[in-house]
């Protein structure tokens, strides 16, 4: 695709990024969204990885983004080893299906791997991710939460093969996502958009997820 470019996210972007994180996800999961309201409050999480949010441009138009926390797998040994989660993850509605979510995890990826991390795990459906190198968390001994617990949607993704071989892990994701609890909030911010109307959600949601169909 001519005229493409993946770049850093930089503040005059904001609100840019929550507009399109909004369109991508309303009434994708839930009747409206809050995923928008997410990447708000994310930047000033101390979990948050600025040098891995990333925008898409075609054209000079922002239509994609992917932004990452850090999380955690801890060993039967208590020991903690970081690693990251990406999320939300969109793409305009319009440009969805031609691969540019692709465009954005691979160069993120890139860019971690650089930055010393081994291992991205998220929440996600199998099967828009199993070819970009993700595997169910029971291939890889990851449990959710407390051991022996493998959600079909947790996908692993090790940057450098095999890092995770040979231990069990239990996976810790970051408290960014807790703001979404907060109805009135999300409402609120909500409220600063044009209006839209909800209704049913188009994709069945059965677990966390901040990525749409790609």
């Amino acid at each position: 695709m001519k005229n493409l470019t993946i770049r850093l996210e930089t503040e005059k972007d904001f609100r840019k990024v929550e507009e399109l994180t909004r369109e991508a996800f309303w009434n994708v999961y839930k009747p409206g969204a809050d995923e928008h309201y997410f990447v708000h409050t994310m930047r000033n999480h101390p979990d948050f990885i600025p040098e891995l949010a990333f925008v898409l441009e075609i054209d000079g138009e922002i239509v994609g983004n992917i932004m990452y926390t850090k999380a955690w797998l801890e060993n039967e040994n208590g020991e903690r080893k970081e690693i990251i989660s990406f999320g939300p993850l969109c793409v305009m509605p319009k440009y969805q299906r031609q691969k540019l979510g692709k465009l954005l995890i691979e160069h993120s990826f890139e860019v971690a791997r650089k930055m010393g991390y081994d291992v991205n795990i998220n929440f996600g459906n199998p099967g828009n991710y199993v070819s970009r190198g993700f595997v169910s968390c029971k291939k890889k001994n990851v449990s959710f939460v407390a051991y022996g617990n493998y959600p079909t949607s947790l996908l692993v993704c090790e940057l450098v093969p095999g890092v995770l071989d040979g231990k069990r892990w239990m996976y810790i994701p970051s408290t960014a996502a807790d703001c979404c609890e907060d109805i009135a909030a999300v409402e609120a911010f909500d409220s600063t958009f044009p209006k839209k109307e909800k209704s049913g959600c188009r994709v069945r949601r059965n677990s966390i997820s901040t990525v749409i169909p790609l």
